[in-house]
């Protein structure tokens, strides 16, 4: 797909004073990206016919940024521009759902006890990651301690080879990626 959903994103950083107009921004963050649904045909057997089967694509970024920050040094509302590079942490996993049983048993330290049967699992299929170099722009405004700002990151991912499977030959392709986050906080 293009991209996953709507996520969130946690930021802990700090900034020095460098002038009254510019500072330097040490960032690091926690983004939640989302899970993506997708249908990819499944059959018991090779050969046979083919279901359309449910599997979810989840990810989720860590990242550490650095950025020069340019601020209006006066006013009640001071706008920022800033700019930046950074290093990304991304790991992807597919995974799909199904069914195992489990046994019966009981254990008093976690005050359950289970009759056994068949359970909801999850299968994961594929898990992924990658730690890539990237570059931050983005813009904001200061209201005193309070700010908002809009970050947009390109990050320069690895190089996936051409692969055949079955009879189909993928494209070499780059993992590269890009997101826009947008932050409301304090100031301390």
């Amino acid at each position: 797909g293009e991209g996953l959903a709507n996520g969130y994103n946690i930021n802990l950083g700090a900034q020095v004073n460098v002038t009254p107009i510019i500072s330097i921004e040490a960032l690091s963050s926690f983004h939640g990206i989302g899970e993506e649904q997708i249908w990819i045909p499944v059959s018991p057997t090779p050969n046979a016919g083919t279901v359309p089967t449910d599997f979810f694509v989840s990810m989720n970024m860590q990242s550490g940024t650095g950025a020069v920050v340019f601020t209006k040094p006066e006013g009640t509302v001071r706008p920022f521009g800033l700019v930046g590079m950074g290093i990304y942490y991304r790991p992807v996993e597919v995974s799909t759902p199904g069914v195992g049983f489990v046994p019966g048993y009981c254990d008093p330290w976690w005050y359950v006890c289970y009759p056994g049967g068949f359970v909801p699992v999850e299968n994961v299929v594929g898990e992924r990651s990658s730690t890539d170099f990237g570059m931050v722009f983005g813009g904001g405004a200061n209201l005193g301690p309070a700010f908002a700002v809009v970050r947009y990151h390109y990050i320069w991912g690895p190089k996936v080879e051409s692969q055949t499977i079955g009879q189909t030959v993928t494209d070499e392709r780059n993992a590269n990626g890009q997101f826009l986050a947008i932050t409301f906080g304090v100031k301390f």
